[in-house]
């Protein structure tokens, strides 16, 4: 049961499109996005392409036109008849390969979904691939559900200062523009689950939002009946303290497995996606107890149907928590899993650290047969992080492996790229998965079309920037000074650089300005100007990130830059969309091996940006020589590394990057450079898509944790050595 966002009632000839818009598998749609587009295309823009608040909007005359309107009508019904088939069940890519598994689903579980603008429960990479995640899942016919937490102040809203510093503020968002259903139980509460913590218990709720064939359950305490400080628990992501962060994956993990079997939803299958989901499996381990299943047969059962994915490379970057917080949080948990105290923190010990303290990765390990990071550079560092788990054990033994990350390719690519695709790629190509040697007939684009096209979204890019400058100087700047490095100065002819991404310090951000003379002659060159746009948040309690940033807010007015570096404040998901397409290189300078994957490249790479990265990532898999531009690995220090870096960026930009783009022919077109773009795409099209990445966790994972199969449970110690044993201890 539940209560949907309400809409106003609609012609009964074109009424589907209320459906159409409570469900974002119209975002990876590019005919769904026109048709809801054309309703109104002023409002379009306004409510940052939120249908749900189009529809709340226009008035009824404009629907009896649409109704009436020939052209229209035509298209809605090809629309809703490829969205009818999208939310069928048994179709596609799974049902053919496993139909006898389509009875449960993989729950997949993570804090943070990047879905869309109109829902800002991500922060960045992690949620927006979890959002990709899911949009795959549909389009391939997975048995999916996703769990998460409905954060009704969002992550923040950025602002910067006159003096470049960030501020952090939060807004609460509207409900009613939002593609959401409060779900209830029989009686028509919203309460659907009761949570112990910190000695009080807390009513949990949960809204429901709809990715084609997939359903996302977002959880909520912000309930009458809880106490005030627990109504807040949902607040903010990632925001307050440890003890904020610990309740919040509590809720999540132990919480949204009881959400689930309150609304009947039996997975076959449990994916945590990265550690703060890790009590998901505790919660699971703890149900088995119950029915009198021995601790050792347990561990194996909840084992065999989990998954973790790791996306932290930096052993600073796991959540951990002190064991007098756990007792606080998770007051007297450990008594109903027949455990005492110090087994159940055992469940949490890190042998490389043994710290003392309750680390969320090593709970995951633990508890899950099937464990992996997000690239296979990622997976080594994984296996060399985690290998003390495994005592005695060589790290290129320990069984952690790799899914390289993926983007959604119906989401991410833009139309006028996919409209040149069409004639070579077919029909609908997009959810048909094209064949790798399908997409080596991108090679054989004309130039001259695939330039043309991204000139047209360089200019759309630019105006973006304009226009957000506008916005924002209207509503938030108190001084014009602002709008100079906003990118008002920029215009559609130098070479433009793209630097879009988490202002952390190993991801470098400033590193550019190292020498800002050097910068200076790069960018002001009279015959080939480059211009640089740079967007991204640090997180609120990142002060060395912040910093970066304001190194780079601050060059943004320097005069001798001549105003060819612009920052784009708040960035989120239309901002990205707008800069992955947009500029013509992308640029990403992580330290070496701190970078997990780094999708926002696949992205620039499928809409023809090309890339110049360190080999970290994915791109130490994708960079081929002909598909963009890869740093040398340096050794040292890391203030020697840097300098390298240094030195090899510049050295690229200006002895091959920069030459190359200005080199025409008579017609304008830099044919080198088109075809480093048309390299970019192939190589981006055949191997970094979530289409790929999905079936991969299938084929890997997903379908024996289905059957509950395990080929070796080969799993990694506990700490005490009565695990070993496989018997539980006593309680207190």
């Amino acid at each position: 049961m539940g209560a949907k966002t309400k809409l106003p009632s609609l012609p009964t000839r074109i009424e589907g499109l209320a459906d159409l818009a409570m469900n974002l598998w119209w975002r990876s749609d590019r005919r769904a996005r026109d048709l809801l587009r054309r309703i109104d295309p002023a409002l379009w823009r306004v409510t940052r392409s939120n249908p749900v608040a189009v529809l709340r909007s226009v008035d009824e005359d404009r629907w009896a036109q649409l109704a009436r309107d020939p052209a229209f009508v035509r298209s809605y019904d090809a629309v809703m008849r490829d969205f009818r088939f999208a939310i069928s069940e048994s179709h596609g890519w799974f049902a053919e390969r496993f139909p006898d598994l389509l009875d449960r689903p993989v729950a997949y579980f993570c804090a943070e979904f990047g879905l869309h603008t109109s829902l800002p429960i991500y922060s960045g990479g992690l949620g927006v691939l979890a959002g990709d995640h899911c949009k795959a899942a549909s389009d391939l016919g997975v048995p999916f559900v996703g769990v998460g937490l409905l954060y009704s102040r969002g992550y923040f809203d950025q602002k910067i200062n006159l003096d470049g510093w960030q501020e952090d503020s939060e807004e609460v968002f509207e409900h009613d523009e939002m593609p959401l259903t409060r779900l209830t139980d029989a009686s028509g509460s919203a309460s659907l689950t009761v949570l112990e913590t910190s000695g009080r218990p807390v009513a949990i709720g949960a809204w429901s939002v709809d990715v084609g064939g997939v359903r996302l359950y977002l959880l909520d305490t912000d309930l009458e009946e809880n106490h005030p400080e627990d109504r807040q628990l949902t607040y903010t992501l990632y925001g307050g303290g440890q003890e904020y962060r610990l309740k919040q994956e509590w809720i999540l993990g132990v919480g949204g497995v009881r959400v689930l079997r309150a609304l009947g939803v039996e997975p076959g299958a449990w994916h945590a996606n990265e550690g703060h989901a890790a009590f998901m499996m505790v919660e699971r381990l703890r149900e088995s107890l119950a029915t009198g299943t021995p601790w050792d047969d347990a561990v194996g059962q909840v084992r065999a149907r989990s998954i973790f994915t790791t996306h932290t490379p930096v052993p600073a970057g796991h959540d951990t928590f002190s064991a007098d917080l756990m007792d606080g949080v998770c007051d007297g948990y450990h008594e109903s899993l027949g455990i005492d105290r110090s087994t159940f923190l055992d469940l949490g010990r890190n042998p490389g650290e043994d710290d003392g303290r309750f680390h969320m990765t090593a709970v995951a390990i633990r508890l899950a047969a099937h464990v992996n990071g997000v690239s296979q550079r990622h997976g080594a560092v994984s296996r060399r992080i985690w290998s003390p788990m495994w005592p005695g054990r060589a790290a290129d033994d320990v069984p952690i492996g790799s899914v390289t990350n993926g983007v959604h390719l119906p989401s991410w690519m833009t139309e006028s790229m996919a409209e040149l695709l069409d004639p070579i790629l077919g029909p609908d190509w997009e959810r048909q998965l094209p064949l790798e040697e399908d997409w080596d007939r991108v090679r054989d684009l004309p130039d001259a079309r695939i330039w043309d096209s991204h000139r047209r979204l360089k200019k759309e890019l630019l105006a973006f920037c304009q226009e957000q400058a506008r916005q924002r100087w209207i509503s938030l700047w108190k001084e014009a000074a602002h709008i100079v490095g906003a990118g008002t100065l920029l215009t559609s002819e130098p070479l433009t650089i793209g630097f879009a991404r988490r202002f952390a310090s190993y991801k470098r951000g400033a590193l550019l300005f190292r020498d800002p003379e050097r910068l200076a002659r790069l960018l002001t060159d009279l015959r080939r100007p480059v211009q640089l746009i740079f967007a991204g948040k640090a997180h609120p309690a990142d002060d060395d990130g912040k910093r970066i940033l304001q190194e780079v807010w601050r060059a943004t007015r320097d005069p001798r830059f001549e105003g060819r570096i612009a920052f784009m404040e708040d960035y989120d998901l239309l901002v990205a969309h707008r800069m992955v397409r947009g500029v013509d290189l992308w640029l990403n300078l992580p330290r070496v091996p701190k970078e997990a994957s780094g999708t926002s490249g696949m992205k620039a790479a499928l809409n023809g940006v090309p890339q110049l990265s360190t080999r970290d990532g994915w791109w130490e898999e994708a960079y081929n020589g002909e598909n963009g531009w890869q740093l040398p690995l340096a050794n040292g220090s890391a203030e020697e590394v840097d300098d390298a870096d240094y030195e090899s960026v510049f050295n690229l930009l200006e002895d091959q990057i920069v030459p190359l783009y200005y080199d025409r022919d008579m017609d304008g077109v830099p044919r080198g450079w088109v075809k480093v773009m048309k390299e970019a795409i192939v190589v981006a099209g055949k191997e970094f898509t979530t289409g790929r990445m999905v079936r991969d966790y299938c084929e890997q994972y997903y379908v024996a944790a289905l059957q509950g199969r395990v080929e070796k449970d080969d799993r990694p110690v506990f700490g005490d050595p009565v695990f070993l044993k496989g018997v539980a201890p006593a309680g207190d």
